[in-house]
């Protein structure tokens, strides 16, 4: 008998616990049936790609193709970093989901950055960390960049790889 006051109670409880957040995050929205139109190329970006497959070349591996899709989708990403102002991988789920239906990718991964003036310097940076040079040298077929400025002409860089 005693357990069957408390039930009301533990029912109120275990409602608190399921309740939903009304907390909101900044989100990037890649929509899987309409992706963004990727922007024109910039010439830092022609340049990183070239660089990497250069890269690529030199360790023996097969250059990577450039790929209309994964620039729409680096794009969503690198404009989120840059009005967030927070350079990460946040929402990496989102973006490789948008891959695998849009673009018939099995395997995709990323290399991000901020502020490096040129293109040397940024693939330089990711070539001497061994967790980015990994993803540069890593099993992929195609890739893409979007390298975009901030207000006060900081660059930011989303360079996405995938497997198809």
């Amino acid at each position: 008998m005693k357990s069957i006051k408390f039930l009301p109670i533990m029912v109120f409880v275990a409602l608190l616990s399921f309740s939903c957040s009304t907390e909101e995050f900044p989100e990037e929205t890649i929509a899987s049936t309409s992706l963004p139109t990727a922007p024109e190329a910039k010439l830092i970006e022609i340049e990183i790609l070239e660089l990497i497959n250069e890269h690529r070349i030199n360790m023996g591996l097969t250059p990577l193709n450039d790929h209309n899709t994964i620039k729409a989708v680096a794009f969503t990403h690198t404009d989120y970093m840059v009005e967030s102002n927070n350079v990460g991988h946040d929402n990496f789920f989102q973006r490789k989901n948008s891959l695998i239906d849009n673009a018939d990718a099995i395997n995709v991964s990323e290399n991000v950055a901020y502020a490096y003036n040129s293109a040397q310097s940024v693939v330089n940076a990711w070539i001497n960390s061994d967790g980015h040079r990994a993803t540069i040298e890593g099993d992929f077929t195609d890739f893409d960049i979007s390298a975009e400025q901030n207000e006060e002409g900081k660059w930011y860089f989303t360079n996405i790889f995938i497997k198809r």
